[in-house]
């Protein structure tokens, strides 16, 4: 098959999602990423405690401010290119290490197929995550892996890649054992001239951009470990128990691909001779995953720099499968797996959770347009879940905005609460505490929530009206709804319009939702 016509197909799948995937996947996507790149381009925005202690590093996000700087120079630094090009950029890389997957495994049909169909690739190959970009490094690194022969290509993307997440290391250091113990090189000589010159460089260019743009001397990869390893402050955000990666983790990130990964596991322990890199990864695939568990937060999207490894296994066993398998079973296998993945594809990227993409250009023209009695510009206050949406980098405006944070407890206080958890065990008093009322102009010209909180908050909403009620998700959660609702302060002359008494009831936001989706 043609190379350039495979890269162009990849391509093609790839930058179509880039236009597929308009949903909200988790605040990391922006806050870690387009949000960083914004403030360090247009000198406003909003950084997290992440960047304030200095546990990220700012390689990826400069290559975004890159990206920023170029379009501020030319004068399109419009709002839908902020947004839409960094996706096509990850896109991009990803199409590549797509193509390299093909390349490492043979060049076989099977290869392109499955890579081109797992659902959670499609969902988040576009993203702008450090998990994307480490996934899409890990691929490209197992592609220059020597596994027939000899070469250190690897260890470039695979340094970037433990720089960047030092987590990434659990992957690359049974793979750096087994290349170093078959390799007919000097084990001494490939560790001083390699490794380590190799490792050396890029991380004193990552500490080189760290130190520059942090203020002063950091390693992020230290502080990264001291933070979320040894301190373990990422359970405040979430735990699980430690057989969720096994059980729940990596199954759902594989969906209906865990089929013929379990078919994979079973041929190469039964054929371990005919299967010696299938093997190599399984014994990889399985510590990293011990490593993983013995952290208390767990998400999908930190298993995902496994996928290539658990796909190879995937086309290793079932590409053999297929020479002795019929014509029929062979298109009905595919037919099945395609379907497995569609659907969860399609929902999960157009349905589920799509309100704060919808929200932005709404608040985006607001921030734009809107002025009150006095020609003040907007000010706008979210009370929802902490970074539910993302902010500065989607409006580009100098607008004054207000969320709810929600950082862990840093200096170890006693019964510690978050002004996220404040907040929703008494919204009422919160406000009162925190929002002045008198005079009017002196409250958020716009408040942003979901249609949870609405009647819990019916008196500070009187000074409001409804403005906006966008779609979400299906069910309502404890701290999040159905939908996500904008309200605009009542102007002078307005007072008689606007009372309690007419505050959207439930059936009537149910209502508004259902017309807006068929209208």
């Amino acid at each position: 098959m043609n190379l350039l016509y495979v890269f162009g197909l990849i391509l093609a799948v790839r930058l179509a999602s880039v236009f597929v995937v308009k949903t909200y996947y988790v605040p990391d996507e922006y806050w870690q990423s387009l949000e960083v790149a914004h403030k360090l381009t247009f000198g406003y925005g909003y950084l997290t405690w992440e960047w304030v202690q200095g546990i990220r590093s700012y390689v990826y996000p400069v290559l975004i401010a890159g990206l920023y700087k170029l379009l501020a120079l030319l004068h399109l630094d419009s709002v839908q290119l902020l947004v839409l090009l960094p996706r096509i950029l990850q896109a991009t890389l990803t199409a590549y290490s797509d193509y390299r997957f093909y390349v490492w495994t043979g060049k076989r049909k099977w290869a392109l197929f499955l890579i081109l169909v797992p659902w959670f690739w499609f969902y988040t190959g576009s993203r702008t995550l450090a998990n994307t970009l480490e996934a899409s490094l890990t691929t490209i690194a197992l592609s220059y892996f020597p596994w027939y022969g000899e070469g250190t290509a690897y260890l470039w993307p695979a340094a970037i890649c433990c720089f960047l997440r030092p987590t990434a290391s659990v992957i690359w250091l049974p793979l750096s054992i087994y290349h170093l113990r078959k390799s007919r090189q000097s084990v001494v000589e490939l560790i001083l001239k390699r490794f380590l010159v190799i490792g050396l460089l890029v991380a004193g260019l990552g500490i080189a951009i760290d130190t520059y743009w942090h203020g002063h001397l950091i390693v992020t990869p230290y502080e990264f470990l001291k933070y979320n390893i040894f301190n373990n402050i990422g359970s405040f955000y979430g735990s699980h128990p430690w057989y969720w990666y096994f059980t729940v983790g990596l199954p759902t990130v594989l969906g209906i691909n865990t089929l013929p990964f379990i078919y994979g596991i079973m041929e190469t322990v039964r054929k371990s001779e005919k299967h010696e890199v299938s093997k190599q990864l399984l014994i990889t695939i399985f510590l990293t995953l011990v490593v993983l568990s013995t952290v208390e937060h767990k998400e999908f999207r930190f298993v995902s720099s496994l996928l290539p490894l658990c796909l190879y296994v995937c086309v290793d066993a079932v590409s053999r499968w297929s020479y002795r398998a019929s014509s029929t079973m062979l298109w009905c296998s595919a037919f099945v797996i395609l379907l497995g993945n569609v659907l969860p594809a399609w929902y999960l990227s157009t349905v589920h959770q799509k309100g704060p993409i919808d929200l932005m250009p709404k608040l985006r023209d607001i921030a734009q347009e809107y002025r009150d009695e006095r020609e003040h510009r907007a000010n706008i206050l979210f009370l929802m879940p902490c970074h539910s949406t993302p902010f500065y980098s989607h409006i580009h405006e100098n607008v004054t905005m207000r969320f709810l944070t929600c950082e862990p407890n840093l200096k170890n206080q006693e019964n510690f609460k978050d002004e996220a958890d404040r907040f929703y065990e008494s919204p009422n008093h919160w406000l009162s505490s925190h929002i002045p009322i008198h005079p009017r102009t002196a409250l958020p010209t716009h408040v942003v929530l979901f249609d949870s909180l609405t009647e819990k908050i019916g008196d500070f909403l009187t000074n409001y009206k409804l403005l906006h009620s966008i779609e979400h998700a299906e069910h309502r959660q404890l701290r999040t709804g159905r939908a996500i609702q904008v309200y605009q302060r009542l102007l002078k002359g307005e007072e008689n319009t606007f009372n309690r008494d007419q505050l959207p009831s439930e059936q009537d936001i149910e209502s508004q939702i259902f017309d807006n989706r068929f209208n």
